[in-house]
């Protein structure tokens, strides 16, 4: 019954009738490393430079933005691909009309899979800058609903002292396809320390120009674990895409799977249960024994993880272990472990990247020890990262909404249907979204990036 009910509902004829009630075929995103072929439009509203230089540092040239001032509402000639707005140093309400004021042409205008990019003050002083301050945070996610045709809007709030090659990967992006499942969302950026080169490495902070072939991870390894399928091999492929050297390891069950995308990928296969008590040692002997003693890990991406939901009713202690002993426990033995400075464990200057998960962030019934488990992925991020701050090594984390895999397509079609639908873009993610934000994480270029949980989910209704 169900699947005849998908086919109905998929069919030419059951497209147009669902388009008659208000759920339209969803717009085709743009991804990968690509921008906007419509130009890129720059708004500065209290004379901050730092987002103009940031684009200039990408390469990227913009446009004059228009601004309704009450008269007749000005509008482009052609459509325009994103506008980047930089409100550093707006500290009063009055100062928020000047948003409006570039907001309202440009998002008339704004192509399919066009962007609105905001970027603000991490710190203020005073009740009323901070109230603008979060204010913004408002607008941006009212825009990121508002908007159609899979444009998106976010927020980047810049610490102190942020200059442009702290900023330039993050802006690079949000800009790009990468960005194509992140909307509605905030995070920050800080200065970056001083890079600390891996061994036999050069360290490049800024990122490479538009004009030039992307491989930011050229010459370094990278272990995913969870590997095998889905998500996980998406991480890896994008990775190695980027130019890395891939360890990829999974449970000796995956055994042929992973050997086979270890070989497509010209990287390495590590048969492994991240809950084995050596698991962290065997991960770094497999890098020192493959790749040399003087290697080190640049980015170890946490993906394994398991599901066991029931509610909490009827959830016992050996369904509840198993969740969170995979989610979080392997990964608070296996950090500490790379972190000791042995042969084959994580460089200074690399990067640590968790999976959380919307249910962690809202709860989803039946889901108490999977929200758990990520919710405490999130706590891990937000106190390890500040810990490792001086060996310039980030922490951050994804946190994935509805994204279409073997696993959510085991979900009843209704059901499945209305998780795609529950967000501004109308679409569940693919795993090329979460590996796109992954790959941002790694790169070298972001260094100023550390301690945050940005969501790869459309702006789904929940959990914001």
């Amino acid at each position: 019954m169900a699947g005849l009910l998908e086919r109905a509902f998929t069919s030419r004829a059951g497209k147009a009738l669902a388009g008659r009630f208000g759920l339209a075929e969803p717009p085709v995103l743009r991804r990968g490393r690509v921008l906007p072929d419509e130009p890129v439009v720059l708004a500065s509203l209290a004379n901050s430079t730092l987002a103009g230089d940031t684009l200039e540092l990408l390469g990227v040239v913009s446009a004059v933005p228009l601004r309704d001032d009450d008269a007749e509402l000005p509008a482009y000639p052609d459509r325009i691909g994103a506008i980047v707005v930089d409100a550093c140093g707006l500290r009063e309400v009055r100062q928020l009309e000047g948003l409006r004021a570039v907001l309202r042409p440009a998002v008339r205008a704004l192509a399919g899979s066009g962007r609105v990019v905001l970027v603000a003050d991490a710190e203020v002083t005073g009740v009323e800058a901070n109230a603008v301050r979060q204010a913004l945070d408002g607008i941006n996610r009212t825009v990121g609903k508002e908007l159609r045709h899979g444009a998106t809007a976010n927020l980047v709030y810049v610490a102190q002292g942020t200059a442009a090659p702290d900023l330039a990967s993050t802006l690079s992006f949000l800009l790009e396809g990468r960005s194509a499942f992140v909307d509605g969302q905030s995070w920050t950026v800080s200065p970056a320390r001083d890079p600390i080169p891996e061994p036999g490495q050069d360290e490049q902070r800024a990122p490479q120009r538009h004009d030039e072939p992307p491989a930011p991870l050229a010459g370094r390894i990278v272990v995913v674990t969870g590997a095998a399928r889905g998500i996980g091999a998406q991480i890896a492929t994008v990775a190695a895409r980027d130019g890395a050297t891939v360890v990829c390891v999974d449970i000796p069950a995956a055994g042929e799977s992973l050997a086979a995308l270890a070989n497509r990928l010209h990287g390495t296969a590590l048969q492994l249960d991240v809950t084995a008590p050596d698991a962290g040692e065997r991960i770094a002997a497999h890098v020192a024994t493959r790749y040399g003693a003087d290697a080190c890990i640049h980015g170890i991406v946490h993906n394994a993880g398991i599901t066991r939901d029931k509610q909490l009713a009827n959830t016992d202690a050996q369904r509840w272990a198993q969740v969170l002993e995979v989610n979080l426990a392997a990964e608070l033995r296996i950090n500490p472990v790379l972190l000791e400075g042995r042969p084959g464990g994580l460089a200074d200057g690399g990067r640590i990247v968790a999976i959380a998960s919307t249910s962690g962030i809202a709860g989803n019934r039946g889901q108490a020890n999977y929200a758990a488990s990520k919710a405490g992925v999130v706590g891990l991020v937000r106190a390890e990262a500040p810990q490792l701050a001086a060996r310039g090594i980030t922490v951050n984390a994804v946190a994935p909404g509805f994204i279409e895999t073997d696993m959510t397509a085991k979900i009843p079609f209704v059901q499945r249907e209305v998780f795609r639908r529950t967000n501004s873009l109308g679409q569940g993610g693919q795993p090329v979204d979460v590996a796109e934000t992954i790959g941002y994480f790694l790169d070298p270029a972001s260094a100023g990036v550390t301690g945050q949980v940005v969501r790869v989910c459309g702006q789904n209704l929940v959990g914001q």
